[in-house]
């Protein structure tokens, strides 16, 4: 199964630097891997313009006009298109949505997020003011398996970022994010080892 390449869906909110540093990973034989399709929840999200520009289809996620929340039906209805792609892996990259049992259950220990922050600390969002303002030495980011709580699934792989004296919530969120480029695409790749 590791000789054949491994097909990854990504889902995303914002921007997409986390899909393109697993791009990056792609293109460099880092990552024996493809891109089967890219969904976001957020029709403006320039991660679906990346998606285009490198000819890998695109989705957008019915949320029902929910702020926060990811309705069952669509994660039904997610669940049944990913598995109609044979996706082996679904990769949250920047995606703030609470992933539930629909597509947990349909992708048992296959789902998996970055974080920007050494878990179990700072869980949430904007976790790199969270650790700011908790006034720690060093912070990072983690990727993990998901599960149905909020960024407290197993440990795949951190790496550690210093928070240095002057650093603003931008210069240090910055600084973890070339981190997490780095970290993802090779925590992908030590969770398809553990298949």
């Amino acid at each position: 199964m590791h000789a054949m390449k491994m097909r990854l869906a990504i889902l995303g909110s914002g921007s997409g630097t986390n899909c393109q540093s697993i791009f990056q990973a792609i293109d460099d034989g880092r990552l024996n891997a493809e891109v089967v399709a890219v969904f976001s929840d957020n029709p403006e999200a320039y991660i679906l313009e990346r998606a285009k520009k490198r000819g890998v289809p695109t989705g957008l996620l019915n949320c029902q006009g929910f702020r926060n929340k990811f309705p069952e039906d669509a994660q039904k209805d997610l669940a049944k298109q990913l598995q109609a792609l044979q996706v082996d892996f679904i990769c949250l990259a920047g995606f703030m949505r609470l992933v539930k049992a629909p597509l947990l259950e349909a992708f048992p220990r296959r789902i998996l997020n970055i974080h920007p922050a050494l878990l179990p600390a700072f869980p949430g969002v904007e976790a790199w003011k969270q650790a700011l303002e908790a006034g720690v030495k060093q912070t990072g980011c983690t990727v993990h398996y998901v599960d149905a709580g909020m960024d407290t699934g197993e440990i795949i792989m951190q790496a550690f970022v210093p928070v240095l004296a002057g650093d603003t919530s931008e210069s240090l969120h910055a600084r973890i994010q070339v981190q997490e480029h780095i970290l993802y695409p090779a925590a992908i790749l030590s969770a398809m080892a553990r298949l």
